[in-house]
């Protein structure tokens, strides 16, 4: 699949629920109402819509939600999935948690087909990680990493960047990482859904984090890539690496390389832009089959737009897209 720029579309990111069993501050709201479950498309229906973009060229799937694992079944699904990982299939099949249920299922996501997870991860500090999740215990989320890792898996710590909270913590994190054996990525706060609060006021640019960790760390760089938008450097101290996704200091539109699906089977081309392909009602129609699915989303590629048109300032009192990251999928 090429979109009007240019771009190849080989990476496919599945919302399988926007349901969660944390609440952390800069995704959802404290209060969050969730979807009917007869909007949700069912595990048949995710298996079905991932096997027609893996027709259309898609390489790399990560499962998101909301909270991926909390769905009743996931795991058959993924069993399906990682049984197309090969050749004319997929390459990697990966996917995005906040790791309270990895101690139960690490083993499982292995035997799968998994090699890689990343796990949510904003702080080390107990109190601090409960303030931020709103609910969660961080022994819960560490022992998921554990099992994950005691799994075979490859563990990748993701930690938005949120100022007066958690930017005193990096220089522990990236040293925590390297003695367990975890790259680290940094990834700057988005205008995306109603918050608590005011997110001027989470907003830290990572170029100034990198500066401050250069103070302290020998940042090398790399062409390392996992297909998605982070920037990599080596760690000369550790041998780990660490990333920094940017969409706010410097974009990475110019590469984009991925569309969004939601658990309901809307498409969105851009994370930043509210124009979306409903396959849901192609799904259900018994008349479209599957040549009609795969026009569908073909016809979406073509509206795949440029860029996004992400701004956090104080005069822009509202997000830049309506939808909360958990309903698109983080």
């Amino acid at each position: 699949m090429i979109d009007p720029f240019g771009r190849r579309i080989s990476y496919l990111r599945v919302s399988v629920t926007d349901r969660c069993d944390l609440r952390c501050v800069y995704c959802m709201a404290e209060d969050m109402t969730f979807l009917p479950k007869r909007e949700v498309l069912t595990l048949e229906e995710l298996d079905r819509l991932c096997g027609a973009f893996i027709g259309l060229g898609v390489e790399k799937i990560r499962l998101t939600g909301g909270e991926p694992l909390v769905r009743r079944g996931v795991i058959g699904l993924i069993r399906n999935l990682g049984q197309r990982i090969g050749a004319g299939g997929l390459k990697e099949l990966t996917i995005t948690t906040n790791g309270t249920q990895l101690p139960k299922m690490a083993d499982d996501l292995y035997a799968a087909g998994v090699r890689r997870i990343n796990v949510s991860l904003d702080t080390l500090d107990p109190a601090m990680f409960k303030a931020v999740t709103r609910w969660g215990e961080i022994g819960q989320t560490l022992d998921g990493i554990f099992a994950a890792k005691a799994a075979g898996l490859a563990v990748k710590i993701n930690a938005v960047a949120l100022k007066g909270v958690n930017e005193g913590e990096y220089d522990r994190m990236l040293a925590w990482c390297g003695e367990h054996g975890f790259d680290l990525t940094l990834i700057e706060t988005m205008p995306l859904g109603e918050i608590t609060g005011d997110r001027m006021d989470q907003y830290l640019p990572l170029s100034m984090v990198r500066d401050r960790l250069r103070e302290h760390w020998t940042l090398e760089p790399t062409d390392y890539r996992t297909g998605g938008p982070a920037r990599y450097f080596t760690v000369k101290e550790t041998g780990r690496r660490i990333g920094f996704i940017t969409p706010m200091t410097h974009n990475f539109c110019e590469s984009c390389n991925r569309v969004r699906l939601t658990c309901t089977g809307t498409l969105y081309m851009c994370l930043g832009q509210e124009d979306a392909a409903d396959l849901r009602q192609v799904l259900r129609d018994p008349g479209a089959g599957d040549e009609g699915l795969r026009a569908a989303i073909e016809a979406a590629m073509l509206r795949k737009p440029k860029g996004h048109d992400f701004v956090i300032e104080r005069r822009e009192a509202r997000p830049a897209v309506a939808r909360h990251m958990s309903v698109t999928g983080g």
